[in-house]
């Protein structure tokens, strides 16, 4: 792969009027990346301040940071090859777009993800499991020398099987491939970037490929072929597979994640009140107050866009995801209004008091669901009012899980 070479930037400090220069071993050569102005302009202000002083008095100081900055720019070299590779290859993007389908493709209603991995691999597979289960992406770990034991138990029919291994030929994952039936969809993440050189593909060829290469050996970068760069990649490919399914699952990802991770800084940081959990009526695409000018291929036209995949009319009528995921193919030349049940005008809404608790307001809709009040299924609105002004709008179905 052909890399862009952007210059190296250096930083040095010269002691005006003194007669020689302090000795500093002379750093590796890093390797080339991105600049920090083209990675993130908000990182501005943060590299404005003054850093402390470093102390430079230990001798191999300017060795170790000139080290560290090598690592840290191999890394950041890789990464940004392998976003150009999911960018431009035609084999990594189908074999991307073919797991998320495997994966997604009983809508999260059963099935779960098997992940498998030795050594470094199987430590990348635990944590990508958990930041499966964390986004409700039913996931699991199967040790290899385990399954072999017993834990092949553990697969179930609709199941789905990704294997992690840089080779591509781990013995442990060959001889556990004979084992799984055939019928289930099979992904391999790997360093090879083409099926005909995955031994593993070979042995299976309907195999999805999830290439994760890295742009120099790890021994070529370091001296030794420690698992570092390519663990790397494996993690970063790993989360943007996490991301893309459970968008793909949830209408409202915070809300699930939230209810899956109460503990610690991040659950006292999560929504706690209804209002914190609204949609902000303002946030939403509005698509005018003609809506009868507008079809049904405007509101999914404009939901594809719209960041929180509502759409509105004015401010009294709201159309929410789950009934544009609705729309057919005889639907998009219809004026909107005329689809049925498309469009909920304010007077369909349901009131809730913004500074409810989540827990509370759960409570509120079950109670009414046991008295039989219709107004509550899954697809109904709620609206948050504070102050006698209504803010924001919710699904029955985000509040309830």
């Amino acid at each position: 792969m052909a890399l862009d070479h952007h210059p190296v930037q250096n930083s040095e400090v010269y002691l005006l009027g003194s007669s020689h220069l302090p000795h500093v071993p002379p750093p590796s050569p890093p390797s080339p990346a991105t600049p920090c102005e083209e990675i993130s302009p908000g990182l501005d202000g943060l590299m404005s301040i003054t850093p402390p002083k470093p102390d430079n008095s230990c001798p191999t100081f300017g060795q170790r940071l000139s080290n560290a900055v090598h690592v840290l720019g191999t890394e950041a070299t890789a990464l940004s090859c392998l976003t150009r590779l999911y960018e431009t290859d035609p084999v990594a993007r189908g074999g991307f777009n073919s797991a998320v389908s495997a994966i997604t493709r009983f809508h999260g209603d059963k099935g779960k993800l098997v992940i498998c991995g030795v050594g470094k691999s199987g430590h990348i597979a635990k944590k990508l499991v958990a930041t499966m289960n964390s986004l409700k992406i039913h996931a699991t770990y199967l040790h290899p020398t385990e399954a072999l034991h017993g834990d092949l138990g553990k697969v179930g029919k609709h199941d789905t099987i990704l294997l992690i291994t840089f080779s591509g030929k781990t013995p442990e994952l060959l001889s556990l491939l004979p084992h799984f039936d055939t019928s289930l969809p099979l992904i391999v993440m790997t360093s090879h970037t083409h099926p005909s050189t995955c031994e593993i593909v070979k042995h299976r060829p309907d195999t999805i490929l999830l290439p994760a290469p890295i742009h120099k050996s790890e021994t070529d970068s370091f001296g030794f072929s420690a698992p570092t760069t390519s663990t790397t990649m494996a993690l970063a490919l790993g989360d943007a597979l996490a991301v893309v399914i459970s968008n793909e699952l949830h209408i409202n990802v915070q809300a699930v994640f939230s209810q899956n991770h109460p503990g610690g800084a991040i659950g006292q940081a999560i929504p706690k009140k209804i209002s914190d959990l609204v949609i902000p009526l303002t946030d939403i695409w509005d698509v005018g107050n003609s809506p009868g000018v507008v079809t049904g291929a405007h509101i999914l036209m404009s939901a594809y866009r719209s960041k929180t995949h509502w759409v509105r009319a004015g401010m009294d009528v709201v159309v929410p995801p789950t009934r544009i995921k609705r729309l057919g193919t005889d639907d998009m030349d219809e004026p909107a209004l005329c689809i049925a049940g498309l469009m909920v005008p304010a007077k369909e809404w349901v009131e809730i008091r913004g500074e409810m608790e989540l827990a509370a307001a759960r409570e509120v809709v079950s109670a009414k669901r046991r008295e039989g009040d219709g107004r509550f299924g899954d697809d109904a609105i709620l609206v948050a009012v504070v102050d006698g002004q209504k803010v924001g709008v919710m699904e029955v179905g985000e509040l309830m899980g």
